[in-house]
């Protein structure tokens, strides 16, 4: 019985080969539903560092840690990094104490969004059902695809994932069964390179001793609920019926249910946007001046104006946070007339709600600026009618930006983003 498939020159094996017989490599996969199964999750290997290791090949071979200075964030550490047991969202200090050898790098958001977008463009090939989740990650729904590729999806899946390796220049992950929740539980199986499998008739029995936690939607706060009342473990849920749970835990009861048992209806969604994006910083030392924060503020404005002109995006809602000393957050959010994606007009809506925030007495640790309520780039910043000069900003932007691309982006910045000089030791100040 053919239940087996080499995911290095993709010949269709027997079941129990131990190499294949066309190339000779081990690298098979083997599953009784594999080649009647359609939805999958792929998940780019630790992405962000390994763009780049791809891009350094001095990095191949050394702990990387990709995230702040030392009071902030792993964003993302490669697998010899994670070997030491640093994560992602770990304290930075936490991590440098697991891995002092690490390399750090700060995130270098442009150069990721290039590489996501490569990679969903690969995806988009094999079929239009491509639901995004992040930069590096997203379902795809392949029903229906044999035909055109000639192949069953596993197939294709495979063959998807050699191309982003050789063209790329990364690896992934892939989880194949026959709904998202188990496709994306599936992709994480057997990270990195993986290409992992679970069908219908196994699915009750996979699930049945894996945590609540592993339930879409199923945080710290429902987790220790559900541990209260003697549910720890999936196959616990199967003791109620959908009203029970529905009574005891309102409108996730419904999920709780369906999902323990297997069932998920959520379709694959080409239109599926994310709802967000910003960029954030976490300071070294506590800061309370807004003169100070407004220094902070104006690099992360061109940061982010920078993903989302790449993203081809653009918002109608800023987004200002802020984290006090004490770890307490706040959010602010102002509504534009117009979808934007230029840093002067994120710049000039944040700034102002940043100012109100400022008493001088309140110290803050982090700051961050966003743009919600997204949409397509090409309505961005249309001519404003009341406020003649902002053509000119706009224009003076995108001149300051095809500089950029051509000669580098550090040949121009705004007067507001030069830093002031430092005087060395012994300066006579002149």
């Amino acid at each position: 019985m053919e239940t087996g498939l080499c995911r290095d020159c993709f010949t269709v094996l027997p079941e129990g080969a131990k190499r294949c017989a066309s190339c000779g490599r081990p690298r098979l996969v083997f599953h009784p539903e594999l080649f009647s199964l359609s939805i999958a999750h792929l998940d780019c290997d630790a992405f962000y560092a390994a763009i780049e290791k791809r891009d350094n090949p001095e990095l191949r071979d050394k702990p990387l840690i990709i995230g702040g200075g030392r009071r902030g964030v792993v964003s993302t550490a490669c697998y010899i990094a994670r070997t030491k047991g640093v994560g992602s969202a770990m304290p930075m200090f936490k991590a440098l104490a697991k891995c002092p050898e690490a390399v750090v790098l700060t995130p270098n958001m442009e150069k990721y969004a290039k590489a996501g977008k490569e990679v969903r463009q690969l995806m988009r090939e094999l079929t239009p059902l491509v639901e995004p989740l992040s930069i590096d990650e997203a379902f795809l729904d392949l029903t229906g695809t044999e035909r055109l590729h000639k192949a069953p999806p596993a197939v294709s899946m495979a063959k998807l994932a050699k191309r982003i390796e050789a063209e790329i220049g990364i690896t992934v992950s892939v989880g194949l069964s026959y709904n998202k929740f188990l496709a994306k539980i599936a992709s994480d199986l057997d990270k990195p390179r993986g290409f992992s499998v679970i069908g219908e008739a196994e699915a009750l029995d996979f699930l049945a001793d894996k945590p609540v936690s592993l339930i879409w939607g199923v945080g710290k706060a429902l987790q220790a609920k559900l541990e209260r009342d003697g549910i720890t473990r999936i196959k616990q849920l199967r003791n109620y019926e959908e009203n029970d749970l529905l009574a005891r835990y309102g409108v996730m009861g419904r999920r709780l249910f369906r999902l323990a048992h297997g069932q998920d209806a959520r379709i694959v969604s080409a239109e599926r946007e994310a709802k967000s994006i910003s960029s954030e910083t976490t300071f070294s030392n506590d800061i309370s001046s807004f003169a100070e924060l407004d220094k902070r503020l104006w690099p992360l404005c061109e940061k982010l104006s920078a993903r989302m002109k790449a993203a081809g995006l653009a918002g109608q809602t800023v987004v200002l946070k802020l984290k006090t000393k004490d770890f307490k957050t706040r959010t602010r959010n102002q509504r534009l007339s117009d979808p934007s994606q230029l840093a002067e007009v994120l710049y000039r809506t944040a700034s102002p709600l940043l100012k109100k925030e400022c008493d001088g007495k309140t110290t803050f640790r982090l700051l961050g600026v966003g743009f919600a309520t997204l949409t397509d780039g090409d309505l961005a910043d249309p001519p404003d009618l009341l406020d003649p000069a902002a053509a000119r900003r706009a224009a003076a932007e995108r001149a300051m930006d095809a500089m950029r691309t051509k000669f580098g982006k550090d040949i121009i910045t705004m007067g507001r983003g030069f830093k002031a000089p430092q005087r060395s030791q012994g300066s006579d100040g002149k």
